[in-house]
């Protein structure tokens, strides 16, 4: 496959001229490359920007001032192409602030037609024969200079963008479902990242709402001792301490380094950095009086009517039924946690229906009169 043809953008002056060339264009596709995996903060490290006639590169690390992006990116009469863009929305405003308006995302175009896998590399072999190479997809992305392939890996994962977009609006349009993906994209490009400080540290732990409150103590403990090196450090938390390692000693609560080493879940090398400061912390946790304790915490549902069951079962098989009509995904058409709304405090009307949270139009739409008439005859 020949090289896509590119401009790398890493100064101010072409940062401007290509903000101007966006702004000449109808419509321009983006991705976003960023170091996750290898930093405490992780940060956007490349934007990848196509139009019809042109690919660039846009170094944000060698131009932190992208202010000159954001008027094209605000602009409602140019389309803004994303594959699977809420992570791109949410780190193009919180490192830049820019906000991105009409926006197209193909992934979300995808699951609207039904279409079983929604991955780039299984869509675009599917609709061009184009197959991707993805070797650099876990790679530094804030390494410089980037080498000559990673360059051009990035440009090809927007390469497509345009005229997949072109190929699957004509399908929505067909399918009749335009209205309802663009209802979608729109609150997408509201998503902003936000910082969850007020919440402890092991909420976003898998498994930790199986612990007891003294091992949730330990666990806070030690995710934020693994926090603080982690940032000195500047490396990712899981590359100092697994999660898995991390619950392990919160549940063994082992008192001295010789206990932790027969765990047999850290290497010499962990033991011999942090074992001390692991096992002090596990000490500190144990001293927690009871009453301080921290427990998980929970949504409490209301107490189940009889009809509960009955009305939920009977919801679940009208999504069912349009799932199959559509061919869409039945948890994509309307998800749990909105029949269990229902469920819980049937609406008597539409109007009803339409006011409770996280509806969209396109679903009352499909589905509003099917759940109010099944709200009636189930009681």
């Amino acid at each position: 496959m020949k090289p896509p043809d590119y401009r790398w953008i890493n100064k101010k002056d072409d940062l401007e001229k290509l903000a101007y060339d966006l702004s000449q264009e109808r419509a321009f596709a983006v991705d976003l490359e960023a170091d996750s995996l290898f930093h405490y903060q992780e940060k956007v490290c490349l934007i990848q920007l196509a139009s019809s006639r042109f690919i660039s590169l846009v170094d944000p690390l060698g131009i932190p001032d992208l202010t000159p992006l954001a008027p094209v990116f605000s602009n409602p009469g140019i389309q803004k192409i994303f594959h699977g863009s809420d992570y791109d929305i949410r780190s193009l405003y919180r490192d830049f602030e820019i906000e991105v308006v009409n926006l197209f995302d193909t992934e979300l175009a995808c699951r609207f037609l039904g279409m079983k896998q929604s991955g780039l590399n299984v869509v675009l072999k599917e609709q061009f024969d184009v197959v991707l190479d993805k070797r650099f997809q876990k790679k530094d992305w804030s390494e410089r200079p980037l080498s000559k392939e990673m360059q051009e890996y990035a440009a090809r994962d927007v390469q497509y963008l345009i005229p997949l977009a072109g190929k699957l609006s004509e399908n929505l349009v067909s399918m009749g479902r335009l209205d309802w993906f663009y209802e979608d994209c729109y609150l997408i490009s509201q998503v902003r990242y936000t910082e969850s400080n007020h919440q402890p540290r092991f909420v976003k732990i898998k498994g930790a709402g199986r612990l007891y409150p003294r091992s949730l103590a330990i666990l806070e403990s030690l995710l934020s001792f693994r926090d603080g090196i982690a940032m000195k450090k500047n490396k990712p938390p899981f590359k100092i301490l697994g999660n898995t390692a991390l619950l392990e000693i919160s549940t063994k609560m082992p008192r001295s380094v010789e206990s932790l080493h027969r765990l047999g879940i850290l290497s010499g090398r962990q033991i011999g950095m942090y074992g001390d400061d692991l096992i002090n912390r596990v000490h500190r946790a144990l001293e927690i009086p009871e009453a301080d304790l921290p427990v998980f915490p929970r949504h409490t549902e209301p107490l189940h009517d009889s009809g509960y069951v009955r009305r939920l079962n009977a919801l679940k098989q009208i999504r069912l039924n349009w799932s199959e009509s559509l061919s869409m995904d039945a948890g994509f058409i309307c998800n749990n946690a909105l029949l269990n709304r229902i469920a819980l405090n049937p609406p008597s009307t539409i109007e009803e229906l339409a006011a409770l949270p996280g509806f969209k139009s396109w679903q009352i739409r499909i589905l509003g009169s099917d759940l109010i008439r099944t709200m009636h005859e189930t009681g």
